[in-house]
């Protein structure tokens, strides 16, 4: 027998298997190579922040005790960068102390993590549809091009959705058999997705409705209990230790929004429509939503618990003002688990896609091809490497003392990963509006110790005058080092140069 009929056969046999071990390849290259962070909040208010409380400082100033400035909460779930703080003080008892070493582990755990998106949706679809359906829709969680590199990221997005499709899943599980006690369990799930995404709450309330909806009176009673009581422990009990009053990062979060809505950039409401319509990749992402729709129109009862969630998340992120794109990303499996549903009893259904199978078949071969392309691709993508090396190559140097990132082609400076330079607070930025000569007046009275010895230039634009103003201020500089955006950074600053993923180039002072 050869290795094809082999693959085919386990295939038939173990198709759960096969799809996990198939997502698992590409997640581990990702844990293995995907170095670095996607976007701001996946490291600074994650990484950064808990290091910096292991290393007995506050990075982004959220807890008050550790530095004076802090009187009031900054409005952040404190969950997910508290368990990072727990994790990472446990690496070091053990030894570990290198910052990639750590990432591996974090990314690794991550990964594994984010299987259970896999696996509850095939499970789900195959409860709900039959094991044809499951095993596309196995597919499409496990290998979407996007999927394994998003899956290695501490985004809170991403993290609250496996809670949230367990939940939904011990819900489909359960139906009709009479039991009442999971439905405790599942409000503590919602709870815990809640506690790591506040902004999962539309979610959750859609969740409720649809209980609600379907008659099931005592079972949703029990969730809400089991949802107060996750609340209580995490929320209310760690506000009151470090505020010492309830529910202080939850009014603050709310009012930071409602007073913010547009400080972010504004969008159309049709915003993800469009992202989602590009991601998941046309005609199949026209499929899947026309499916998401339909899945109600045929059996309300039966998807409503899958539909009525994701659609008022859905409604509620695109009436809302600021529209960021990892906004969106707890909806996407549930999107895609009742869309393909929906799709697949449409398409049973339909003379046109029975008399034209060929043509369907096309448009599969077409999705599976593209996909494959960015899937190989962004699964090994080292993102913002130019940031993350420049701070690991001076994280060797003994005799650093503070770095100085120039930057004043621009209005601000790019964001420095100290998590990688193993020291808080030792950076110096210049921009267009603090430009060296302000750093000559305020900064060069100032005894060497505590003037910077390693500056990093941002972009090659106009660098050799850049270079030639600052040895007006330390002659004896030196080149060190050039560090290149990796080659997703690249294309992705060709294509958008919003994208600010710039080549560094490294100089002593000599000081």
């Amino acid at each position: 027998m050869n290795i094809k009929n082999i693959i085919t056969n386990y295939w038939q046999e173990k198709p759960l298997l096969s799809i996990l071990i198939a997502s698992g390849f590409f997640r581990l290259l990702a844990v293995l190579f995907s170095k670095g962070f996607g976007m701001f909040d996946d490291h600074f208010l994650v990484i950064e922040a808990a290091q910096s409380w292991v290393d007995g400082t506050d990075y982004n100033d959220w807890i008050p005790g550790i530095t004076k400035t802090v009187t009031h909460p900054s409005g952040h779930p404190l969950l997910y960068p508290g368990l990072h703080y727990l994790f990472f003080r446990f690496l070091q008892a053990i030894g570990i102390f290198d910052p990639q070493i750590k990432m591996y582990i974090v990314r690794f755990l991550l990964a594994v993590y984010s299987m259970s998106i896999v696996y509850f949706g095939y499970k789900t679809a195959e409860r709900l549809s039959g094991i044809k359906a499951a095993k596309t829709i196995g597919l499409l969680l496990g290998l979407l091009w996007f999927m394994p590199n998003i899956s290695v990221r501490n985004l809170v997005e991403f993290s609250c959705i496996p809670p949230l499709m367990y939940a939904t899943w011990l819900v489909i599980k359960n139906e009709g058999k009479g039991k009442l006690t999971p439905f405790l369990f599942i409000g503590f799930l919602l709870g815990l997705a809640f506690n790591i995404r506040f902004q999962t709450v539309t979610f959750i309330g859609g969740f409720g409705l649809a209980m609600l909806l379907m008659k099931k009176w005592k079972e949703c009673i029990l969730i809400i209990i089991g949802f107060l009581l996750c609340i209580a422990i995490v929320q209310a009990c760690t506000d009151m230790v470090i505020w010492k009053k309830p529910f202080m990062e939850l009014t603050e979060y709310i009012r930071y929004n409602m007073e913010n809505a547009t400080t972010y950039g504004v969008q159309k409401w049709y915003n993800y429509f469009l992202l989602l319509g590009g991601i998941l990749i046309p005609p199949i992402s026209l499929f899947i939503f026309f499916g998401f729709g339909y899945s109600v129109l045929i059996d309300r009862k039966k998807y409503l618990i899958l539909f009525l969630p994701a659609f008022l998340f859905f409604v509620s992120h695109s009436t809302f003002p600021n529209k960021q794109e990892r906004f969106i990303f707890p909806a996407i499996p549930f999107i895609i688990t009742l869309g393909y549903i929906g799709w697949a009893e449409f398409q049973n259904r339909s003379l046109f896609w029975q008399r034209n199978t060929k043509l369907l078949r096309a448009c599969w071969i077409f999705f599976w091809i593209l996909n494959c392309i960015p899937l190989a691709v962004v699964s090994v993508s080292y993102s913002k490497r130019s940031r993350v090396e420049s701070m690991v190559y001076l994280s060797h140097k003994t005799d650093i003392r503070y770095i100085m990132i120039e930057e004043t082609q621009h209005e601000n400076n790019m964001q420095a990963p100290l998590f990688y330079l193993r020291k808080w607070g030792h950076v110096f930025e210049l921009n267009k509006n603090y430009p060296l000569d302000s750093f000559k007046v305020h900064e060069m009275t100032n005894p060497v110790s505590q003037r910077p010895n390693y500056i990093i230039f941002v972009q090659e634009d106009n660098i050799e005058k850049r270079i030639s103003d600052m040895k007006t201020v330390f002659p004896k500089l030196s080149y060190e080092t050039t560090v290149e955006p990796g080659f997703l950074d690249k294309f992705m600053h060709t294509i958008n140069p919003k994208n600010t993923n710039y080549t560094c180039y490294i100089y002593s002072t000599n000081e």
